[in-house]
């Protein structure tokens, strides 16, 4: 593990032996079953913490901060793999995620259920992803992946776009060149842009910056044609199974959901306070990432998620050698209403 991610560990170890009042004696009361309805007060003292930065900053924003900070601490850190690394820890309580990370904790024995789930109204024309070429790259169809060099990181969304793409295309793995690489970052950029890759899934602002600098150069960015918006936030059974806690996690799914409605309806607010201020971006950047965005699509049906999430599973299972599990255990129905009912409150 990295020296940065074992302070980030320890800092939220630290956060929760001193935030998380009534922890020493959560073993000793009684749990609360995973069919029992969800606790709707949260007890005083209680607190979680919460990976969740980008709706940190909406809250404060909408002015909803002090209806969550009674009993949230938020962690700066979203991500499969230093989410992952802080439920195993015990230091955190909730995560914001795409599709895979609660699929890949599952294979690697943490007890995990998504609590609330978001994905983009119109999704094949507003994609998180594009395939990136490097200059003088010619991918003008899916079939002309085969033989190329692909970035790809096991265990995350991107991988398992690739790996979907290679699917929609005909083609497995051996007919393309997989060179594993970490998705953070600029390091897809800049593997496409010295030639170390041919192919890379490059998302956000990267898309818009890889083309200003090498489009010129005979770089590109094709569409996939791929569902690749799920984004989720999910957490231990162990705070699950926590009253308190799950009270806690169920009041933040709520204001969670308004949150990503207040950002829909206040754009330029989003684009100043966390694209400029918090994100560092121009302005220009972040009204391209809000136009490429869309409007989020929160479901009080998770049905379709679910049997989307189904075929994932299946496909990274045969590639992977990974037993198959099934999705709808991966998912928490007692949440599937709260956020939309939130959101349906908060317009009335």
């Amino acid at each position: 593990m990295s020296r940065k991610r074992l302070s980030v560990l320890f800092a939220l170890l630290a956060v929760t032996v001193a935030g998380c009042s009534g922890k020493a004696d959560a073993d000793d009361a009684a749990k609360l079953s995973l069919d029992a309805a969800l606790p709707t007060t949260v007890p005083d003292g209680t607190k979680i913490v919460v990976g969740d930065p980008a709706t940190e900053v909406a809250l404060k924003l909408s002015g909803q901060y002090d209806k969550v900070s009674k009993y949230v601490q938020f962690a700066n850190l979203s991500g499969g793999p230093q989410t992952t690394e802080a439920f195993r820890a015990h230091a955190l309580d909730l995560g914001s995620v795409a599709e895979i990370p609660p699929i890949n904790a599952t294979w690697t024995g943490l007890h995990v259920k998504i609590v609330a789930s978001k994905f983009r109204q119109d999704p094949l024309n507003h994609p998180i992803y594009k395939l990136g070429t490097a200059p003088g790259v010619s991918v003008k169809t899916l079939g002309d992946l085969r033989g190329k060099k692909i970035a790809y990181s096991p265990g995350q969304a991107q991988g398992a776009l690739i790996l979907k793409v290679l699917k929609k295309a005909g083609l497995t793995k051996d007919d393309v060149k997989l060179i594993e690489l970490p998705s953070t970052g600029d390091v897809y950029s800049n593997a496409l842009s010295s030639k170390q890759v041919d192919v890379a899934p490059i998302g956000g602002v990267q898309i818009k910056r890889y083309l200003a600098k090498y489009g010129k150069d005979g770089a590109s960015a094709i569409d996939h044609g791929l569902r690749d918006d799920a984004g989720h936030l999910y957490g231990p059974v162990e705070s699950l199974e926590d009253p308190g806690k799950a009270a806690a996690i169920r009041a933040y799914v709520a204001a969670w959901g308004v949150a990503q409605e207040w950002i829909d309806t206040h754009p330029k607010e989003w684009i100043q306070g966390y694209y400029v201020k918090d994100q560092g971006l121009t302005e220009s950047d972040g009204q391209w990432l809000v136009d490429n965005a869309g409007h989020p699509d929160i479901p009080a049906d998770w049905s379709d998620a679910i049997e989307r999430q189904q075929v994932t599973i299946d496909l990274l299972a045969k590639e992977t050698g990974n037993k198959v599990i099934q999705a709808k255990d991966l998912y928490d129905l007692r949440f599937q209403t709260v956020a939309a009912d939130a959101i349906k409150a908060g317009t009335k």
